[in-house]
């Protein structure tokens, strides 16, 4: 047994070896920035495929409807686009689980309208945002779908 001598070749190595460690850690760092301004832009909305069946809702949820001429109803009621917000968020103040809004838009609308819409309900709290459509009818209902 040498005490003085070359010791590194008997003993075992307990230290870790931090740089595989490191180099996965800067990968997933990379990979959040860059994707992290990606998931805060833009409104994240479930848009129903109009040849699929109606999705039955457990609970009633609210409807929005907005008319061609940019009037707004909360279900049957007009609304002034700048208290829409509130209204929503009033009505489903005290409900735990909210179940989301169901939004009816005029296809001669402006996408810009519609989407300014779909934000203000966003602010109001609702993540869920379900876009009601009509069901395809004669030849179009025929065509291949692009997927």
């Amino acid at each position: 047994m040498q005490v003085n001598g070359n010791r590194s070749k008997d003993r075992m190595v307990s230290e870790i070896n931090v740089t595989p460690f490191v180099d996965v850690m800067l990968v997933l760092l990379i990979i959040f920035m860059v994707t992290a301004p990606l998931m805060t832009q833009g409104i994240d909305v479930k848009l129903p495929e109009t040849a699929a069946p109606a999705i039955p809702a457990e609970k009633e949820r609210l409807m929005v409807t907005v008319t061609k001429d940019r009037q707004v109803y909360i279900d049957e009621y007009p609304v002034g686009l700048d208290s829409l917000g509130p209204k929503i968020a009033a009505i489903y103040q005290n409900q735990q689980g909210k179940q989301g809004v169901f939004l009816r838009a005029d296809e001669a609308l402006p996408y810009g309208f519609v989407v300014k819409v779909m934000g203000i309900i966003r602010e109001a709290g609702i993540d869920q945002i379900g876009m009601v459509t009509e069901p395809l009818t004669g030849l179009a209902q025929n065509a291949p779908s692009k997927k």
